[in-house]
This record gives structure tokens, C-alpha cells and sequence, in this order.
């Protein structure tokens, strides 16, 4: 056993400590830390600048009617010709980043995005990039965090919750069975009021369960085809979200 008190050099105490953490846990406590789902983290950066000009947007006098928010299969939205049609008379805004896990979207709403700001409906997906580090329940703890801060910052908000999309070509991929999981406990946040849960993951798979590298060119995100298939399986429930003229009552 290491005797401490015969080696008292500077941080070592410190260095022992850390070791033992280690050999409990079998991580070291800052990617502990940053592994935490639930736990509201920065990243550094493009990152910070996008955060800014999200802000700036927040801050406006335009308003935002509706909001999308999540990681880089949201951000693809940008520059994208679907987005522009479906999107573009509605005063929507796009908040993804890429890269983004449920802990760095929870930081940034704690961080102003969302202050000011009276969105009839945010269009929420987020948690795979949670897969490789997280279990099923602590990237579905993750989601359930960020609804629960978008329902306290935006009483008045709908939050239109989307299971997180398959990834991977095959349908035996290891990802599949975890996020099948993840969106298995995150319907149960439906509340049939002010969130709405939608999985619509079935429409970016074959018959067989594989993925078309036409809908998703690196198995993961979203060519414009996929941006297409993903508007027209929400744009029912969410016209009847925005309470658009002509939506329908309920939708499945």
C-alpha cells in the first residue's frame, strides 16, 4: 500500500484521490462529469458562436412561432430547400448543433436560447449522439430533463418530442436496439396536452429494416430526401399544434 504521508510533493494528494475515483469507477471523474446527461455542459468553439447567434436570434423583434432544436440532424435543416417550404412563412428557427448530446442542449437553454422568446411549438429531437457513452435510461433521463426545462421556461409551449431516428444500415445494429429503448421510455412523457411524443423513424427504414443511403447517406444524417420524408410525417400533427386553420382535431 502507498504511504502518503512519506511523499508529500505538491498535488500529490490530489493525484491519489483521483486515482482511487478511478479505480472505483473505472472513469476518471471529468469524463464522469461530462458523460452526465442530465448535468448542463458548454462546449467550446463554433460551438459558443453558434450558441451567440442563436441568442441574437432569441433577441429579435422577429419572434419565433416555431422552433427546432437539437443536434446536426436538425442543424441540416439549414440551407435546405424542404425547410424553406414548409418552414419559411411559419417565423421558424432552427437551434441545432452539431454534435450536440442532451447535456450541452440542456446548457444552452439555461443559457438564454429560449429567454424572450413565446414559440407556439418546438419541434425537440436529440439523445443520439448519447448512444456510445449512455444507457438507454440515462439518455432517456437526458430528454426528459430538457423537456422539463422547456415546459418551466415556455409554460405556453407545445413541445413536439420526435423518437430519435434509427441509425446504422442494418436493422441488427446495436444503436437500433439502445435507441429503441431510449424512445420506448420517452413516450411516456406525452401528456396529451402540452407534449406531444411522434415516432416517425419507420418511414427512414426499407421493408427489410435496412436504411437507403438515399435517405441517409452515412446511415446517421439526413440527405434532402430524408429532410422531405421528415416534414410530411409531422406536418399533419404539427399543423394541428400551431392550431392552423384546416388542421386536423387529432392525429396519430
Amino acid at each position: 500500500m502507498l504511504d502518503v504521508s512519506r511523499h508529500r510533493r505538491p498535488g500529490m494528494f490530489v493525484l491519489v484521490f483521483a486515482a482511487l475515483a478511478f479505480a472505483v469507477s473505472g472513469t476518471p471523474a471529468r469524463a464522469q462529469d461530462e458523460a452526465a446527461t442530465t448535468r448542463p455542459v458548454p462546449r467550446e468553439g463554433n460551438w459558443m458562436k453558434l450558441h451567440e447567434k442563436y441568442l441574437e436570434r432569441a433577441r429579435s423583434s422577429e419572434g419565433i412561432d416555431l422552433l427546432f432544436l437539437g443536434d446536426s440532424i436538425t442543424q441540416g435543416w439549414n440551407n435546405n430547400t424542404v425547410w424553406q417550404q414548409h418552414y419559411g412563412q411559419r417565423n421558424a428557427a432552427n437551434f441545432g448543433i452539431g454534435g450536440d448530446r442532451t447535456q450541452h442542449v440542456l446548457w444552452r437553454l439555461e443559457n438564454g436560447e429560449v429567454d424572450g422568446i413565446h414559440p407556439k411549438v418546438v419541434v425537440l429531437m436529440i439523445g443520439t449522439n448519447n448512444v456510445r457513452d449512455n444507457s438507454a435510461e440515462e439518455i432517456a433521463e437526458g430528454i426528459k430533463a430538457i423537456v422539463k426545462t422547456l415546459r418551466a421556461k415556455l409554460p405556453q409551449t407545445k413541445v413536439l418530442l420526435l423518437g430519435v431516428f434509427p441509425r446504422g444500415e442494418q436493422p441488427d445494429d446495436p444503436d437500433r436496439a439502445k435507441l429503441a429503448a431510449v424512445n420506448e421510455k420517452i413516450a411516456a412523457l406525452d401528456d396529451g396536452d402540452h407534449v406531444k411524443y411522434l415516432d416517425i423513424g419507420k418511414g427512414f427504414r426499407n421493408e427489410d429494416g435496412t436504411i437507403s443511403r438515399s435517405i441517409m447517406p452515412d446511415f446517421l444524417h439526413l440527405s434532402r430526401e430524408g429532410y422531405r420524408l421528415w416534414a410530411d410525417a409531422i406536418e399533419p400533427t404539427l399543423r394541428s399544434m400551431l392550431g392552423e386553420k384546416g388542421a386536423e382535431e387529432e392525429c396519430d
